[in-house]
């Protein structure tokens, strides 16, 4: 069933007497449970909640990017995480949307780097993204953002789906079909750590496969959206080395009939109380006001625009 109306402003209401406050629900689309959307999702709701009178706000596990732009689209949801890159396809119906044009999409403020991790077996012989060739892979769930990604990284190494044994799986069951054994290397775009490669190498010892060099040079030339990012040392259980790979923008996204002054005080809420972001997941102490335009990939919301001006002054 379709969540139609979201917002109850109706200011107090009495009913047999008694006066209720006005009620502002807020349905925020997260991604899978393994993954970095959902926890932070949670920690935004519970600073909604506390700090905005008559807020309800509830984080909703989903299939993240392109699910949360369907779910956005059709009135779901209210609030979703995204990758930039999927963002800007959906703004223009391209690429994982093509003539899906979502034009009432609006940014909310971008949040921090979603490193592509090229997770494999040690076992497996993997070293590079070439070796992928032949391999078990998972490219993420099937139309996802992690997909994408995956697609053009192959794409830039000279690859195509037709050279590896396809698997389309979200981040949990990736995690799950690695340790079993029944596939060499998955793709996952996440914040690092990212909690299903962490239990991952708790029980199996892993490399994560660098996305670097001519690879990373042919991808950052077609596609804008990509960054060079260096995931630390021992980051995971039994990665001592750094690794070179490439990063996309998370970011939070509304329809732009979202009314201004709830994102206005959402984004003021949000950023007043980062500790709790911090606690939730550590990519929380990257989720700044001095970072939130930058690699914004789409228009921002009026209430957005109306809350970085006044931080301006």
């Amino acid at each position: 069933m379709k969540r139609v109306i979201h917002f109850v402003f109706a200011g107090l209401v009495l009913l047999s007497g008694v006066a209720f406050a006005q009620q502002k629900f807020i349905a925020i689309g997260t991604g899978g449970a393994a993954g970095t959307y959902y926890p932070l999702g949670g920690a935004m709701a519970e600073i909604w909640n506390s700090s905005i009178k008559g807020m309800n706000a509830t984080a909703q596990t989903t299939g993240a990017s392109v699910a949360n732009i369907n779910l956005l689209r059709e009135n779901k949801v209210d609030i979703i995480f995204v990758q930039n890159d999927v963002a800007f396809y959906a703004l223009n119906g391209t690429e994982l949307l093509k003539d899906k044009a979502f034009k009432e999409l609006r940014g909310m403020a971008c949040l921090y780097d979603e490193t592509v991790q090229l997770v494999a077996l040690s076992d497996s012989g993997i070293k590079t993204v070439a070796d992928l060739k032949g391999k078990r892979v998972s490219v993420g769930a099937a139309g996802s953002g992690v997909e994408a990604n995956a697609r053009q990284i192959l794409e830039a190494a000279g690859l195509t789906y037709n050279d590896i044994k396809v698997q389309y799986l979200s981040f949990a069951e990736s995690a799950s079909n690695l340790k079993d054994g029944n596939i060499d290397a998955a793709f996952t775009t996440a914040g690092y750590p990212t909690a299903a490669i962490q239990d991952l190498g708790a029980s199996r010892k892993i490399t994560i496969v660098p996305v670097d060099g001519a690879v990373a040079d042919k991808l950052l030339k077609q596609w804008p959206f990509y960054s060079v990012t260096v995931i630390p040392a021992n980051t995971y259980q039994g990665v001592s080395a750094d690794v070179k790979t490439v990063s996309v923008k998370s970011m939070l996204a509304v329809s732009s009939k979202l009314p201004a002054d709830t994102v206005y005080e959402l984004l003021k809420s949000l950023y007043a109380n980062q500790a709790k972001l911090v606690a939730a997941h550590k990519q929380g102490a990257n989720i700044k006001i001095e970072t939130a335009k930058v690699g914004m990939s789409i228009p921002l919301h009026v209430g957005a625009e109306k809350f970085f001006a006044e931080v301006k002054r």
